[in-house]
């Protein structure tokens, strides 16, 4: 089946799990274009939305039920996926998981051939290469998952990547390094990961506490460019797609304690203090370099920005307000 997208028009996107940590700020970016009519669904019921979204333009989907997935997906030209359960979730609960994540993700993908939508873009992560990430790691690296978030995941992409070599839709897939920012809304309960934790830990206690020595590499990409990557796959030429998978990363490879004084450098300047760094008194050891290499997705014409500095700040700023 030939599939073509419509040029230069109005794309009517529906992002599942649009009211989360990246797909909340994905959704907003996304609802100040003008060339985008955004529905997001969400699986709970809320009395206060986002000020920058229309009430009319969410969608509450039971993503375990055919029918509200194939109503979700009427009259839509493209979804983007990010609904499932995190990391935390799937650790305590793996079967669960596997339902959830790569169940729901299925699920979806027949409701959306069904209703004849032009593409999927899903947003997996870097962890299905396995862990802790090292060495130089590209599309055609093998993935070794270890963790049940990066397994359910794994399955995911298979279901997606599928669908497109049958050319039931088109399917595209986005292994995310480590997202940072502020999130839309304060609920949004995602302060264990790195960089929202050490921004988190110094507003409310004044200092950061590492977990370990800090001298294991991690990749780093704000989520704005997490955003320009996706607008960037909404209008991209289908040629350039090729068999769908991308990694998306910020190239910016950096030791845990390089991060935590980029931080608290940060501070200094926006909150007016230098906090503490405290880290466990433990023998050090070495650990490999890691290069989260994004040179197929560059070869598409996308580019990053630098705007590292700004989503720290922010990110402080925003823990400040809220935590201070």
């Amino acid at each position: 089946m030939e599939i073509k997208i419509k040029d230069n028009m109005s794309q009517k996107i529906l992002v599942t799990g649009g009211l989360g940590y990246v797909g909340g700020r994905v959704s907003r970016f996304l609802s100040g274009k003008k060339d985008v009519e955004i529905i997001i669904t969400t699986r709970k019921k809320r009395a206060v939305f986002p000020k920058w979204i229309k009430k009319r333009n969410i969608l509450e989907v039971d993503m375990s039920l055919n029918s509200d997935l194939y109503k979700a997906c009427e009259g839509i030209d493209c979804i983007v996926h990010f609904a499932g359960m995190n990391e935390i979730e799937c650790a305590r609960n793996p079967e669960k998981a596997l339902e959830v994540n790569a169940g729901n993700t299925y699920r979806l993908l027949q409701a959306a051939v069904q209703q004849k939508v032009k593409k999927i873009i899903y947003f997996s992560t870097a962890h299905v290469y396995g862990a802790p990430l090292c060495g130089k790691i590209t599309e055609k690296t093998i993935p070794r998952p270890v963790h049940p978030y990066a397994i359910t995941h794994r399955v995911s992409e298979d279901f997606v990547l599928s669908a497109h070599d049958e050319g039931k839709i088109i399917g595209i897939v986005l292994r995310l390094s480590n997202g940072f920012g502020a999130p839309e809304s304060s609920d949004i309960n995602r302060w264990s990961l790195l960089v929202n934790d050490l921004c988190h830990q110094i507003a409310c206690n004044g200092e950061i506490i590492l977990k370990s020595s800090g001298l294991q590499k991690r990749d780093f990409i704000t989520l704005l460019n997490v955003c320009r990557a996706l607008d960037h796959f909404l209008t991209i030429d289908k040629d350039l797609i090729k068999e769908g998978l991308f990694n998306l990363g910020g190239n910016c490879s950096m030791q845990i304690i390089e991060m935590a004084n980029l931080i608290a450098l940060r501070a200094e300047k926006q909150l007016g203090f230098r906090p503490l760094i405290l880290k466990p008194m433990a023998k050090e050891k070495t650990f490999e370099n890691l290069e989260y290499n994004i040179d197929k997705i560059t070869q598409t014409g996308f580019d990053l920005i630098d705007n590292f500095k700004q989503e720290i700040d922010d990110t402080l700023l925003f823990c400040k307000k809220h935590f201070s």
